[in-house]
């Protein structure tokens, strides 16, 4: 173990030191983690012992407080769609889910500089080997920010992965401007919520687009206008929107055009495979016959973009919409829920009860 890691290290990894602060005894190194070895339902999820990890040179462990369920979640754990499966076709590539994190840093590795023990930090671990749904994680520094001040961890680990998507398909893809009229299809999960109120910071004006039971808190959050999915079709309706933001994506081109003005842009996030890839190839005919632009956001996660949301959740112009925390004994049905759509906002996993 590196010489200048803390002596935090080794009392988490059960050990008594001396004045010096060098072990004389080695006790527990294991931690709780929610596991899986086989493709299938949240059913196939177990708890399980396993040893605290140790990190690498620009890693960093973290003491994981709370950590958030996605989309992207239930899709590995079912290796549903196939691309899912890339390299891992017959056993899941990573043995524990979640990539948002938030929580305390324990040590760091030999080349690690961004962080010392003792910091509180957030991040999406996606592009670094998943892992959240566990008492302690390993994760690259550069996939962490330091956690906003004035929120819990609780609502820290609600932000990363869906705040970022939010943030690169309205900014970066779709290139919002002020006073546009933007539509969010699927408005009502992680993504939406944070898509509604950063939309609306630039002066946007913003529908909003889900089931019933969320229409009052898109409302709450800032949109201007709902649209319940199961009694109105956004693209039959005859307005036009500058921006669409699709995290659901499962209309056509050929639909989704209807609803946009000349020049106008739909930004896919999510979506089945088969819809994506014909959206694809249709896109080039749509921006040549209409002059509107069909684009799939291809996801990067990245500290830089997470300061955006930091800045935003310290000064009070965004809130983490969380809609129930869970105990890591109920991660399974955390991610059942995400997968059958009843969450408002994001679904949290609190692994360590704490304040902030």
């Amino acid at each position: 173990m590196d010489t200048h890691m803390s002596i935090e290290w080794r009392l988490i990894m059960g050990e008594k030191t001396n004045n010096a602060g060098l072990p004389q005894e080695r006790g527990n190194n294991t931690m709780n983690a929610l596991v899986y070895d086989t493709y299938g339902t949240p059913e196939v999820l177990r708890l399980e012992k396993l040893a605290i990890p140790m990190p690498k040179d620009h890693e960093v462990l973290i003491e994981v407080h709370a950590t958030s369920v996605n989309s992207w979640d239930w899709d590995l754990l079912h290796g549903k769609p196939f691309v899912n499966r890339i390299g891992a076709v017959r056993q899941p590539r990573y043995r524990i889910l979640g990539a948002d994190v938030a929580g305390r840093v324990i040590a760091v590795g030999a080349s690690a500089t961004r962080f010392k023990p003792g910091d509180k930090v957030f991040g999406d671990l996606s592009g670094c080997g998943w892992g959240g749904f566990a008492e302690y994680v390993c994760a690259a520094e550069n996939a962490l920010t330091p956690k906003p001040a004035g929120i819990n961890y609780v609502q820290a680990a609600a932000i990363p992965q869906a705040a970022v998507l939010a943030l690169q398909g309205l900014r970066d893809r779709g290139e919002l401007q002020k006073g546009q009229r933007v539509l969010i299809n699927g408005a009502g999960g992680g993504v939406g919520t944070f898509a509604i109120q950063y939309a609306k910071l630039l002066g946007a004006e913003v529908t909003g687009v889900d089931s019933a039971e969320k229409l009052d808190m898109l409302l709450a959050v800032g949109a201007d206008y709902v649209l319940d999915y199961r009694k109105a079709d956004f693209t039959a309706k005859g307005v036009q929107y500058d921006l669409i933001l699709d995290v659901i994506g499962k209309h056509s081109v050929f639909a989704v055009k209807r609803a946009l003005v000349k020049g106008g842009r739909y930004v896919m996030i999510g979506g089945p495979m088969w819809q994506i890839l014909l959206n694809l190839m249709s896109a080039p005919i749509v921006a040549r016959l209409n002059y509107k632009q069909i684009i799939l956001l291809i996801h990067k996660p990245n500290h830089e973009d997470q300061e955006v949301w930091k800045e935003l959740v310290e000064s009070g112009q965004v809130v983490p919409i969380v809609y129930r925390e869970y105990a890591l004994s109920e991660a399974a049905q955390a991610i059942r829920d995400i997968g059958e759509g009843r969450v408002k906002g994001k679904a949290v996993v609190s692994i360590k009860k704490t304040e902030v």
